[in-house]
């Protein structure tokens, strides 16, 4: 079975390379967003030391693009291209699996679709670089200090473990998309008929309004936030000449929270860590993404 090749690669060369890239990904990833949100954060989608992201898009990167080695330039644009491709495919196929984003470019200039965006292009370039210079040799330089059969042994077995790993996150994370599905849901509902009651004359109106009451929902408590965003949809409607309006809208908000409490339940300590690692999760972010597309759009027609 190690023998199989890939683009000319044996598998056992092309495993051992993920799994350090994964664990090299973690490292620096988890230590990013633990250093800037100042508290431990574990950025891996399952819960050992690793992002398999990192691991799979190094590798794919490197085996697709390893005939241009040595031609710095074209190596760069192939980098931008391959790598960008990979972090657009990857969003797609995770916003189909989960409901929502795992990650969001929106607020980035020069973005498409929230999904990709310019800089970070750029930097995969960049990145393809350096890993070509200095990460590959020191990841090649790191296999070879074991022989292949304890290579294939370590491997087997962290295969085996990553395998058990990987299924009860993806089983935490397909109860967790449901959720968000279903919340993503509630909201356009609750949208749609604030602006029948002519609460909201526009997206970009609607769009404030929910951030300033903080229904991004960034944790599953939603009990201050439906209360705040009560208190602003009644001085607006103050604001607006109809008063009328406010017991209709307290009716639709009582609607709307208890349907968010009923899918809103008590998750377990790997749905924590999940929304912990991945903030987007918890913001029924395609809503707010589509309501910022929306919002872009009326702007733009504006001037």
């Amino acid at each position: 079975m190690w023998e199989i090749e890939i683009l000319g690669v044996d598998l056992y060369h092309v495993m051992a390379w993920l799994f350090l890239y994964s664990v090299m990904g973690w490292i620096w990833e988890s230590s990013y967003v633990s250093i800037k949100e100042k508290k431990l954060v574990n950025r891996g989608f399952v819960t050992g030391p690793v992002c398999t992201i990192y691991g799979v898009g190094a590798v794919s990167v490197y085996l697709v693009l390893r005939p241009l080695e040595g031609h710095i330039v074209i190596l760069y644009f192939g980098g931008v291209l391959v790598a960008t491709l990979l972090e657009y495919l990857t969003a797609v196929i995770m916003e189909k699996m989960f409901h929502t984003s795992w990650w969001d470019y929106s607020n980035n200039k020069w973005n498409f679709q929230g999904r990709i965006c310019l800089g970070s292009s750029v930097a995969w370039g960049f990145f393809t670089l350096i890993m070509f210079e200095i990460l590959q040799p020191f990841v090649e330089m790191l296999v070879n200090l074991v022989s292949q059969k304890a290579g294939e042994t370590i491997l087997t077995v962290s295969m085996l473990v990553y395998a058990m790993d990987f299924g009860f996150s993806m089983a935490t994370a397909m109860r967790l998309g449901e959720k968000l599905g279903q919340m993503e849901q509630a909201m356009a509902e609750f949208a749609e008929k604030l602006q029948e009651n002519r609460m909201f004359s526009s997206a970009s109106e609607m769009l404030e309004s929910l951030e300033e009451s903080g229904m991004g929902l960034k944790r599953f408590n939603l009990k201050e936030r439906m209360e705040r965003f009560q208190e602003i949809v009644s001085e607006r409607a103050e604001r607006l000449g109809l008063p009328e309006q406010k017991e209709a809208i307290a009716i639709r908000l009582k609607v709307f929270n208890d349907k968010m409490s009923n899918i809103v339940l008590k998750e377990g300590w790997n749905s924590r860590r999940l929304i912990k690692a991945y903030p987007n999760l918890s913001k029924a972010s395609l809503f707010h993404r589509r309501l910022r597309r929306m919002s872009r759009k009326e702007k733009k027609e504006e001037k």
